[in-house]
């Protein structure tokens, strides 16, 4: 290989490097609602959905989230069955301008270990290259604390007695699986979200 090769073959990864490094993900207000209330309605017990929306070349936009009803939750895990999976997909797929991105589920506090909002193993190992992985960490709420887009590229806050902390994650294919490559996420928040 010659080195004009080699150093236009390096230029390119550094490129694509470069390129799912500034991915990011763009939340609309209703979503972040659904995530919230989603997250809230099953607090100790783990939320799971869908993430509706689109993807461009350097963004996520996600103008819907919805809970998964049927999925069988637990405090550490939760559960969505084939046979209902196979019933709300093909639906879905109905929506011409809106596709499903992702999923989304939360993390909650248990006994003394607070809710984080990483991927854990059992995340990391169901995680499918190309789709968008939210997560919504659940905490009590220690004080009242207001909306804002956070340096680390999570969204935070307080409403009511709970705290919320959102990431995503975007699967990086690997031959030994996949690596959780964390995105940015952008807010619109809804007009008058306050803190709790």
């Amino acid at each position: 290989m010659s080195s004009d090769v080699r150093k236009s073959a390096g230029t390119q990864g550094r490129l694509k490097k470069k390129r799912k490094e500034s991915m990011r993900i763009y939340l609309s207000g209703d979503a972040l609602m659904s995530l919230l209330i989603s997250s809230a309605e099953v607090f100790k017990r783990e939320s799971l959905g869908y993430l509706l929306g689109y993807r461009l070349e350097d963004r996520f936009i996600i103008e819907h989230a919805f809970s998964l009803q049927t999925a069988r939750r637990k405090r550490r895990g939760v559960v969505l069955t084939h046979r209902d999976q196979k019933r709300i997909e093909p639906i879905l797929s109905r929506f011409e301008k809106l596709q499903i991105v992702g999923d989304f589920h939360s993390h909650t506090s248990y006994g003394e270990t607070k809710g984080l909002p990483i991927p854990s193993k059992i995340d990391v190992d169901g995680m499918e290259p190309g789709n968008l992985y939210v997560i919504i960490a659940v905490n009590e709420k220690q004080r009242s604390s207001a909306w804002r887009e956070n340096r680390n590229g999570t969204i935070s806050g307080s409403i009511e007695n709970l705290f919320f902390t959102i990431s995503a994650y975007l699967c990086a294919g690997a031959k030994d699986g996949c690596k959780p490559l964390k995105t940015p996420i952008y807010c619109s928040f809804p007009p008058g979200l306050r803190a709790g």
